[in-house]
């Protein structure tokens, strides 16, 4: 694999990593904008925008859209996150120029006014579909509780409030102010050309905006402290999410970080699972690191019967407090490096996982990370590192959001003084 960078004269960055024996190729458009990068008054509109970029162009119409992607034969979306939106195409090398074509073409969206209105109702309509997923309603709950006021807690999907609310108007000074060349990194991994893909970059972006997009309030948090209650009469399953400070995307520490987490609370084999899933406990429980830019944050999750609810927020605790008295053990560290290592790999093999490793990397890091600079980067994680990421980074206390059908749930070792749905997050 060889790795290519140039910057255009706007600003706009082109990465690439040639790697002539595989047989596909994957193109992606990062937009470093995300929720973090709203103010109230537009909340949802980064994800309302990704939608808008595929409704047409003064080129091609949404049916064009869809038509010229089907036709190249191409595994095609967008997704958008607390940081980023990212567009991208996963083609025979041949069709890589159609694929750019396509990609840089939806980047400058007619917005037209009627496709907005429409859209408007979707994205309402999304909103309502994920607010009736427990899980994620509690998730979404608990990163507003944890984080605010620091912006990583924006809604990613806004609410149907805000949506309705929103202008064409505001979407468009959004996306004049936030997708200019200096904001956006072209990547591009498997088989390729450089100077190729360079030049065709260069003649589909080069009369982009130059106008500058920074990002405010980079900060690191941690977080604010709390136990909240939502009660959902309706919902079977009580969902518990629990939220502790972690490092950020460039500290030293994130692999440390993500090697702890999986030894926590990866969906087998972890102290999670043989303490709640495997018993029967708990329907799921497992553990994750999230890193932002400037800041971060650990979570557990669990999913489990109403009546099980508090045994298990006790149990949770208590396994907590035993991994930050004594740390996590040498065969817990040696089997959390095996997976990530086989994860990293095998997401290696193929080049979409490629250009989204290589890409998120550029994105926070400026450089380019190969796949034996990832391995060797776990590999060097020792019971020593964690024992430094706990010290700064000690998981305890943490925020804890339970949503489902309690009306009351008590705080690990509170010896039954409840905390009721008054205390929920606003």
């Amino acid at each position: 694999m060889v790795f290519h960078q140039q910057r255009l004269a706007n600003g706009l960055q082109i990465i690439g990593e040639e790697s002539p024996s595989a047989r596909s190729v994957a193109v992606g458009f990062f937009v470093r904008t995300g929720a973090r990068d709203e103010v109230a008054e537009v909340s949802g509109v980064t994800h309302f925008l990704e939608h808008m970029v595929f409704k047409g162009t003064p080129r091609r119409t949404a049916l064009d859209v869809n038509r010229d992607f089907d036709r190249i034969g191409a595994s095609y979306n967008a997704f958008t996150s607390e940081e980023n939106t990212v567009f991208y195409a996963a083609i025979l090398p041949e069709y890589l120029p159609q694929a750019l074509d396509i990609l840089a073409d939806i980047l400058r969206p007619s917005l037209r006014t009627e496709d907005f209105d429409i859209e408007k109702n979707v994205i309402i309509e999304e909103i309502g579909m994920y607010e009736d997923q427990p899980m994620w309603s509690a998730y979404d709950q608990a990163k507003r509780a944890f984080f605010c006021p620091h912006p990583v807690g924006n809604s990613i999907l806004g609410t149907a409030d805000s949506i309705r609310a929103l202008k064409r108007d505001q979407m468009h000074e959004y996306f004049t102010r936030r997708y200019v060349a200096p904001n956006i990194t072209v990547v591009v991994a498997g088989n390729f050309d450089w100077h190729t893909l360079v030049g065709m970059v260069g003649d589909h972006c080069s009369s982009w905006s130059a106008g500058a997009a920074g990002r405010k309030d980079v900060r690191e948090t941690r977080g604010e402290k709390g136990f909240h209650v939502v009660t959902r009469p309706k919902v079977t399953q009580q969902n518990i999410i629990m939220m502790a400070a972690a490092p950020a995307a460039d500290s030293n520490l994130r692999h440390a970080a993500d090697v702890l987490a999986t030894a926590i609370g990866d969906d087998s084999g972890s102290r999670l699972y043989w303490a709640l899933v495997n018993p029967g406990l708990a329907d799921s429980a497992d553990a994750g690191f999230h890193d932002y830019e400037g800041t971060g944050s650990f979570i557990v999750s669990v999913s489990c019967e109403p009546g099980q609810a508090q045994e298990n927020v006790e149990i949770v605790d208590d396994l907590l407090q035993a991994v930050v008295q004594k740390s996590i053990t040498a065969e817990e560290l040696r089997q959390a490096k095996n997976k990530i290592a086989s994860r990293i790999v095998r997401g290696s093999e193929r080049p979409m996982g490629r250009m989204q490793a290589i890409g998120m990397a550029w994105t926070y890091l400026g450089k380019y990370r190969s796949v034996d600079d990832e391995l060797a980067a776990f590999d060097a994680v020792t019971l020593e590192t964690v024992g430094e990421l706990l010290a700064r980074y000690p998981i305890l206390p943490m925020t804890t959001l339970t949503l489902g059908p309690l009306e009351t749930l008590a705080p690990p070792g509170q010896n039954g003084d409840s905390v009721s749905a008054a205390s929920v997050p606003k």
